[in-house]
């Protein structure tokens, strides 16, 4: 009778001991949670500055026609700097594909190329990973606009064309933190997180 009263109380404290180490646990993953934030899209204050108008600029696509980008537009705009020899522009275009239909946003993709080699190059990159060529622009001045500096780069314009979001996207996470921006009002998730913690 002494052994099994002896063995309950054990049972009870390893019980309270599992719990406590529980809630500890607990305690521990909520810490985590607060410092591990998600990671948007890497934007830099070089530029057009988010908030103002975006620079309108009319420019030939690979199609051949005129193309505008900013000003007023009946969607969202999403300006998207890529090259065939980046190989992260090349996995992230059917990420992109896909983010624009859940969006409803349009897509401008944007290089530059100084020789007749280079935008033969482009032709390629577009007909090879079906790309719309009529919303493809080849323009040196038009990365200079927005300073780029690293590929692949977006710019979120809105449809009465004003900047909402810019910055380095390599992955899902950063193109969809440019929308998440716009949404919640600020430039950056980074901003919004750090006004949240403030």
């Amino acid at each position: 009778m002494e052994a099994l009263i002896i063995s309950n109380v054990v049972l009870w404290i390893i019980v309270i001991l599992l719990a406590l180490v529980i809630l500890a646990l607990m305690r521990q993953i909520g810490v985590l949670h607060e410092r591990v934030f998600p990671a948007g899209a890497l934007m830099t204050a070089a530029g057009p500055k988010v908030g103002e108008p975006a620079p309108v600029t009319v420019l030939p696509s690979l199609a051949g026609s005129d193309l505008r980008i900013g000003g007023e537009s009946p969607r969202s705009t999403l300006l998207l700097f890529v090259s065939p020899t980046c190989p992260v522009c090349k996995t992230l275009l059917p990420i992109v594909r896909s983010v624009l239909q859940s969006e409803s946003a349009q897509i401008v993709l944007a290089s530059d190329a100084d020789s007749q080699t280079e935008r033969d190059e482009h032709r390629r990159f577009a007909r090879e990973n079906g790309l719309p060529a009529d919303r493809y622009v080849l323009s040196r001045s038009l990365g200079l606009t927005f300073l780029v500096d690293k590929l692949p780069f977006a710019v979120l314009i809105d449809a009465h064309g004003v900047l909402r979001a810019k910055g380095l996207v390599n992955s899902r996470e950063h193109l969809e933190s440019l929308f998440e921006a716009h949404a919640r009002g600020v430039a950056s998730l980074q901003d919004y997180l750090a006004g949240a913690r403030t």
